[in-house]
């Protein structure tokens, strides 16, 4: 009698499972060929302790498979000893993602496609930035190191580029060869005791504090501002000690700790979050890029919060979600166990049913945004290098 699977899919479709979990469900509803059965390896029963799954003698994949009735992504992944979350990334699938008899999956690592190799600029290189880069990707794009980017152009680690603006790539040239094309913004580096910033676009409350060497929320507290108010180009900023600016609260000096260093451009529950990232991080040997990676990823997620809501099941620092196996809600909740899942490696709570930064092969060589993005699978992956030089400074400021 032949199984009625398309049926019994549009009968869990209300579940609103994911579409590779219904294909799993489906999969093990239908009676599988004789020869699938056989050529499935025996596999051991993950232990309680999270212990990793380990296949028994799994036959050697092949290149490429050829899915047929009744096959789910995670029933051949299981086939040739595999984790499903490469089989998906290999693939260029996701855990939402159908697939039909007649479609290819690729069962060995997809040939990367490694951004195009800038040849060394000539002494007189110029970039003209464009929307959504960063110093960062900049120099990692031209074969420079970010520290020789900021000195051939009279910059720091917290400066703030802006669209149009033209980059000198080599210390040889002088930074005046490359005016910006467009006016700079009004009053650069004014004393922070007074004076009136002018909003420019794409600038955000945290880039002008840090420009002007202040404290987000000193900067807040002058305008009548909060974490939530949204800026406009045009709008004038009162800078901390300016006529009009509303005198920040006093505080009793206290002894500057990591934490509270943090605080002066993070709340207290952002800074101690920060905090956690960077400690796990530096535990588990993880280089700073890594950890930088990690804080600007959970500022995307959840604004370095460990909240309780999120797109569908998301949850916590990161989002991580337990319908696609990063961990049942209570775990993803729990701050530290998720920094560890998102960093992953050989100390990853979840094993092999997910992959953490660590497991992206040629993760350093990625562009910040991407690197992320290869782990989170985001809808908006170019949000994450917004936030590439706060993370930096983030890390400077724990240590």
């Amino acid at each position: 009698m032949t199984t009625r699977t398309p049926e019994r899919r549009r009968r869990l479709a209300p579940l609103a499972l994911p579409a590779a979990v219904l294909g799993a469900l489906a999969g093990s509803l239908a009676s599988p060929a004789p020869s699938a059965v056989a050529a499935t390896p025996a596999l051991h029963d993950r232990a309680a302790s999270g212990a990793r799954v380990v296949p028994l003698q799994a036959p050697v994949p092949p290149d490429t498979y050829t899915v047929v009735e009744g096959d789910t992504v995670y029933d051949v992944a299981r086939r040739f000893g595999l984790r499903t979350a490469d089989v998906l990334a290999w693939s260029g699938l996701t855990p939402a993602s159908v697939i039909r008899p007649g479609d290819t999956l690729r069962l060995v690592g997809a040939p990367s496609t490694p951004a195009p190799a800038a040849p060394s600029p000539a002494p007189s290189s110029t970039h003209t930035v464009a929307p959504g880069d960063t110093l960062f990707a900049i120099a990692a794009a031209h074969g420079t190191p970010l520290d020789a980017l900021l000195a051939a152009n009279g910059l720091d680690r917290s400066s703030v580029i802006y669209p149009g603006q033209t980059l000198v790539l080599t210390a040889g040239s002088a930074p005046a060869a490359a005016a910006p094309a467009i006016p700079a913004p009004a009053a650069p580096s004014p004393a922070p005791a007074a004076g009136v910033h002018t909003v420019a676009a794409g600038e955000t409350l945290f880039a002008i504090a840090l420009a002007h060497g202040t404290s987000l929320d000193a900067l807040l507290a002058a305008n009548g501002l909060d974490r939530a108010s949204i800026i406009y180009p045009g709008q004038a900023l009162h800078l901390p000690g300016a006529p009009g600016a509303a005198a920040p609260p006093s505080a009793p000096a206290a002894a500057a700790t990591p934490t509270t260093q943090l605080s002066a451009d993070l709340s207290a529950e952002q800074a101690a979050n920060a905090a956690l990232i960077i400690r796990v991080g530096a535990e588990l040997g993880v280089p700073d890029r890594g950890i930088a990676i990690a804080l600007a990823t959970a500022m995307v997620e959840s604004g370095l919060r460990n909240v309780t809501w999120g797109d569908r099941d998301s949850l916590g620092l990161f989002q991580q979600r337990p319908s696609t196996g990063w961990g049942s809600a209570e775990q993803v909740q729990d701050a530290e166990r998720a920094a560890r899942a998102f960093y992953g490696g050989p100390n990853d709570p979840n094993g092999s049913t997910t992959r953490g930064l660590l497991d992206i092969p040629g993760w350093q060589d990625m562009p910040f945004t991407q690197a992320a993005q290869a782990v989170q699978i985001s809808a908006y992956p170019d949000r994450y290098g917004q936030w590439e030089t706060a993370a930096h400074r983030w890390l400077e400021l724990h240590r």
